[in-house]
């Protein structure tokens, strides 16, 4: 697979009208972004489905899957779509999959205990339906979302490597260092272009106020020194600017190039603004795209 090092994740590419999300996506091949993700939270379309929509509308860029949820599917279910669009878009299709978090999988009606356990488990019954499942043209890579040492663990002995999100550039190092240097690492990075401290702020923590009520999240960024005056409010300033790279486009690409520098593969770019909405998205991208040599 052949994505370059910089792509786009936003939440609207898999909530969008199917026109507007084929627009969009391919306006992010044209600027020469070589990825665009969809996720499976609530109020999303089906990833898969979206994903062979995207696909089809786009000649080279690939479509990630991020993060779809192993409680919204059986395992057999999973590795079908996998097989599906590894085989019909050979190099182009990346198979995120991931446990979620205890709120959201409760209200799915699943006991979310021992989630390492459920992920290994699910992992065997992947491999299984692998086995009667066809042959595809080319097997996607398939990476695992994680945050804390043994699910990256998992994802480096399990999987082709991992998608981080919500994580800071110091995420990606030690995340590295447990993957080793042949698996692939891929985290997402919020960005603002926005030079105004207080606007960029204002728009980072609307986005991270949801995150910061999952146990998963918190847990993380305590190993990497934050504290619960950091959580409180939206977000101190330091968790902020950790979370959410704002400023001049300049300053936005050289926090993607220390990502890159920590040992990334790729960083997926979620461009925030005050309604989730794709054209203020590619308004951000298209600014972007020189300052990150695309």
């Amino acid at each position: 697979m052949d994505a370059g090092h910089v792509g786009v994740w936003h939440p609207m590419i898999g909530k969008a009208p199917a026109g507007e999300a084929r627009r969009a996506a391919a306006e992010i091949e044209e600027l020469g972004y070589g990825s665009a993700w969809v996720n499976d939270g609530w109020g999303s379309k089906d990833p898969f489905t979206c994903a062979a929509v995207l696909l089809a509308a786009t000649r080279r860029l690939a479509i990630g899957a991020g993060i779809v949820s192993i409680w919204s599917r059986d395992a057999t279910a999973m590795a079908a779509g996998e097989v599906t669009l590894g085989d019909a878009f050979p190099g182009r299709f990346l198979m995120g999959i991931g446990v979620s978090h205890g709120p959201l999988v409760s209200m799915r009606g699943h006991d979310y205990a021992k989630p390492l356990t459920a992920m290994s488990r699910y992992l065997d019954g992947m491999d299984d339906a692998r086995k009667i499942l066809p042959t595809p043209q080319a097997q996607a890579p398939r990476l695992l979302a994680a945050l804390r040492p043994r699910m990256l663990e998992l994802s480096r002995d399990r999987a082709g490597g991992a998608h981080t999100y919500f994580v800071p550039p110091e995420h990606t190092l030690l995340a590295r260092d447990i993957l080793g240097p042949d698996r692939l690492l891929v985290p997402e990075q919020a960005v603002v272009v926005e030079t105004d401290p207080a606007r960029a702020r204002e728009i980072a923590r609307a986005h991270m106020s949801p995150y910061l009520t999952l146990p998963n999240y918190l847990g993380n960024l305590r190993t990497l020194g934050f504290s619960d005056e950091d959580f409180a409010d939206g977000g101190s300033d330091r968790l902020t600017d950790a979370i959410v790279a704002w400023g001049s486009a300049e300053t936005v690409a050289k926090r993607i190039g220390t990502h890159l520098d920590a040992g990334a593969d790729h960083v997926a770019i979620q461009p925030l603004s005050p309604e989730p909405e794709l054209a203020d998205a590619l308004a951000q991208l298209r600014l972007l795209a020189p300052a990150l040599g695309l």
